[in-house]
């Protein structure tokens, strides 16, 4: 059963992140109207009549989103009945499954009667966090038979603070980012890092359009800093443990990833591509810092069954 759950797993993962590329696409190729206002139908029809590259875009999207569903509550389920005792599973099984749903009701929602963009903003953030609990069901799965284990890590209090708010913030980041897609703000701004680089504080002259583009820019510019600052004492206090130490390169690597990419989007004049790199780039860095966090809420059970392994040593010497 084991083996069953790793390629269900790895299989969920890949698939979760085609959705969230494939939500991307439709949201940059503005495709969301491409099967009309009828939901689970297309056009109103099982098989639309009339196709065009919208319709085969949003239909391919719902057909991936839907297939996905089914490979996740098969997983969710298995992962409780046979590696249900393991601390997090049933957690993270319930986490995938509740906003894989919550996604599918606010992508059906927008379809039907229509969102506000700052209600579409948060789909993108919401499918985040369903990716991030099927990732770290995958990694708990396959560290059952120790082939990947960091169960003795131990990360200091102040930096599990720090891990908590980092990804607390990302979210905020995503969001903004969704928002920017939304609102078709991407190009508003024909220059980087600023918006204008020959006047960088016109800020009387912006448009609304335009401080959704630069609000965003400066959130993903602190959370470059933030993530650089952090990485850098990772390294310092756990150098010797490769699992935080190549995690951390990987994750430093990975926001840089998403500077570099944010920045051409502006300089090929919204590359799809680039635009969907962009997208895979933030998915994989969440997974990273969810799989930090997964790592801190063990250091802190660790501390917490320690203390009162010390208080039940006192009371008997008392």
């Amino acid at each position: 059963m084991i083996k069953t759950l790793k390629w269900l797993s790895v299989l969920a993962v890949i698939g979760m992140t085609f959705v969230l590329i494939g939500g991307a696409l439709v949201t940059k190729t503005e495709s969301g109207d491409g099967c009309g206002d009828s939901w689970p139908l297309c056009k109103g029809e099982l098989i639309p009549s009339k196709i065009d590259m919208e319709l085969v875009i949003e239909l391919s999207h719902r057909l991936v989103s839907g297939s996905v569903g089914i490979i996740v509550l098969i997983l969710a389920y298995l992962s409780w009945k046979h590696i249900g005792e393991i601390r997090e599973v049933k957690f993270l099984s319930i986490l995938s499954v509740v906003f894989l749903v919550l996604q599918g009701l606010i992508g059906a929602a927008a379809v039907i009667w229509g969102q506000s963009d700052f209600v579409l903003a948060a789909h993108f953030g919401i499918s985040l966090i369903s990716f991030a609990a099927i990732f770290l069901l995958m990694l708990l799965i396959f560290e059952i038979d120790k082939k990947f284990d960091a169960s003795s890590l131990h990360i200091k209090r102040k930096h599990r603070k720090e891990i908590y708010a980092l990804t607390s913030y990302t979210l905020l980041v995503v969001y903004t980012g969704a928002l920017v897609r939304h609102v078709n703000a991407n190009l508003v701004c024909g220059d980087w890092p600023f918006c204008t680089n020959t006047a960088p504080l016109d800020f009387a002259s912006y448009s609304f359009e335009q401080w959704v583009q630069m609000g965003h820019r400066l959130a993903a510019g602190i959370l470059f800093i933030w993530t650089v600052s952090l990485f850098i004492r990772i390294i310092k206090n756990y150098r010797h443990s490769k699992v935080m130490y190549w995690g951390w390169i990987s994750t430093v690597s990975l926001i840089s990833l998403q500077v570099i990419f944010g920045a051409l989007i502006i300089f090929t004049l919204l590359n799809l591509v680039i635009a969907l790199m962009h997208a895979l780039v933030i998915t994989c860095y969440f997974g990273m810092l969810s799989y930090f966090i997964l790592l801190s809420t063990r250091s802190a059970a660790m501390e917490k069954n320690s203390q009162k392994d010390i208080k039940a040593v006192n009371t008997n010497i008392k």
